[in-house]
């Protein structure tokens, strides 16, 4: 038995855990207003929002419905576009049409849930910056995975900006009841976190039992499949994926968490996107993590997708695959039996192909710290900026000493059948100079290493090319000094 609030009612349901959301949400409840376009998580419009307690308050994530298994949904809280609706239109949806930024309407439900979640979400929100402009980039950020097809996007700019400036009206006041009062969401929010605490469920105490099961050692799954966030998977398999038996890990607390455990970062395998890219922690070690994060995929799915089911998912243009690649990853398997170390590049044997067995699943991933002289860039080219996969993607990890580089890793998608790491373009870098002329070099072994193919996403000359110029990009970052035309055109 699954129970959640849906909405302001409570539901407790035995119908499969593997069956999305959307279907749950449109057949079985009759909520028609979330709507059922692409069913891959690309077009936005079945985006609802998530709901979990944290630290006792809910923290809400807008999330793409046609790829969460009703399983996710356990102990939370989850909001459809009927549920953010007041007596008369909320102040999210006055501003879509006060702008003129809706016209078949078809997609605007997602753009008014995405938008929610914005203005739920307090980090996100940023509705304390004093900078009009940085508040309506944050609001348009938050719709980076709603698509509207005939509206204009201008408008609906417009409309975020709106909904940005409201927020800035908050005075230090409690956010929910701000946004209760400002007629952004209804009164019934004001006592979700009190519903959430006092639910005892089926649902909850089998979760509890399965987490208790996990730790210890010699448990089995019995042969089921694991999954966790499933944005890979429902576009795969979705038929499939309803009545499979399978082990849902999203919210397992075993496998949540990022911290620092003498100099060693370790990340559940269930962490989200999102949960990096919110860490304090890879905040602290990678300044530049938002730029990186952000562009991988879109709001709602980095919501829910999660570190190890990018690993597992084995694309060769992955992008934490590649990023992690760069930092040297080690995760820890297990099939409840016995538990190993793996290093992440020893992972990939061929297209698809792991050293893992089918048993076996991820717990956690670890990787050291880098040090003060120890410096990190990601650099992805794809045809569009948000919810698109690379054409190629690569990250680099490189140490300084005195000018020379004594450690090197380069990691690149989108160049062989695997998340691939250029381990002998790494090996040449360490113990060279810094210099143009070493950039130089490292480009030309790089080339010699990689073996890109002609796809959709572009030619392997032009993958070639992609991967050179990337390469540049990584140096000149790190170490604009080295910014003179003979390194950029040459």
């Amino acid at each position: 038995m699954i129970q959640f609030l849906l909405n302001d009612k409570l539901i407790d349901t035995d119908l499969p855990p593997g069956m999305v959301m959307v279907d749950f949400i449109r057949y079985q409840k009759h909520l028609t207003g979330t709507k059922i376009g692409c069913r891959e998580g690309d077009c936005g419009a079945c985006t609802i929002l998530s709901g979990e307690l944290k630290q006792g308050r809910v923290s809400y994530n807008a999330v793409t419905s046609c790829l969460m298994p009703l399983a996710n949904a356990g102990g939370k809280h989850i909001v459809t576009i009927e549920g953010v609706n007041t007596k008369d239109l909320n102040a999210i949806q006055e501003a879509l049409c006060d702008e003129g930024a809706t016209q078949c309407g078809f997609c605007t439900p997602g753009f008014v849930m995405s938008l929610t979640g914005f203005c739920l979400n307090g980090t996100a929100a940023d509705k304390k910056d004093a900078d009009k402009e940085c508040g309506a980039q944050n609001a348009i950020a938050a719709v980076d995975g709603n698509i509207c097809r005939c509206t204009g996007y201008k408008s609906i700019e417009r409309a975020a900006g709106r909904v940005a400036a409201l927020l800035q009206q908050n005075q230090d006041q409690d956010t929910l009841s701000f946004l209760i009062k400002s007629s952004v969401i209804p009164s019934y929010f004001s006592g979700i976190v009190q519903r959430l605490e006092a639910m005892n469920t089926t649902a909850m105490a089998a979760e509890k039992e399965v987490v208790k099961n996990y730790q210890q050692p010699g448990v089995s799954f019995n042969g089921a499949s694991f999954l966790s966030g499933g944005t890979d998977l429902y576009v795969q398999q979705p038929e499939v994926l309803v009545h499979q038996h399978s082990n849902f890990l999203l919210c397992h607390a075993a496998l949540k968490g990022i911290f620092n455990e003498d100099n060693t970062c370790i990340i559940g395998a269930a962490a989200t996107v999102t949960d990096i890219l919110e860490s304090q922690l890879m905040q602290q070690y990678f300044p530049n993590i938002s730029q990186f994060i952000k562009v991988v995929s879109s709001t709602p799915i980095r919501n829910m997708a999660t570190i190890a089911g990018n690993f597992i998912n084995a694309s060769p243009i992955g992008d934490l695959s590649i990023f992690f690649l760069a930092l040297d990853a080690q995760l820890i398997l297990s099939d409840d039996r016995v538990t190993r170390q793996l290093r992440l590049q020893d992972l990939y044997q061929g297209y698809k192909t792991l050293a893992k067995k089918p048993s076996e699943y991820i717990k956690q991933i670890r990787f050291s710290l880098p040090g003060n002289n120890t410096f990190f860039n990601f650099e992805k080219v794809s045809k569009r900026t948000h919810l698109d996969i690379a054409s190629v993607n690569t990250a680099l990890s490189i140490t300084i000493e005195n000018n020379i580089i004594s450690q090197a890793r380069l990691s690149a998608g989108g160049v062989a059948p695997v998340p691939f790491f250029l381990a002998k373009t790494s090996v040449f870098l360490k113990g060279k100079a810094l210099s143009v002329h070493t950039v130089q070099q490292a480009i030309q072994h790089a080339l010699s290493e990689i073996s890109p193919i002609s796809d959709v996403r572009g030619t392997a000359y032009y993958k070639r090319l992609l991967l050179k110029q990337l390469i540049k990009a990584h140096f000149i970052t790190l170490f604009p000094f080295l910014k003179t035309e003979t390194l950029i055109y040459v």
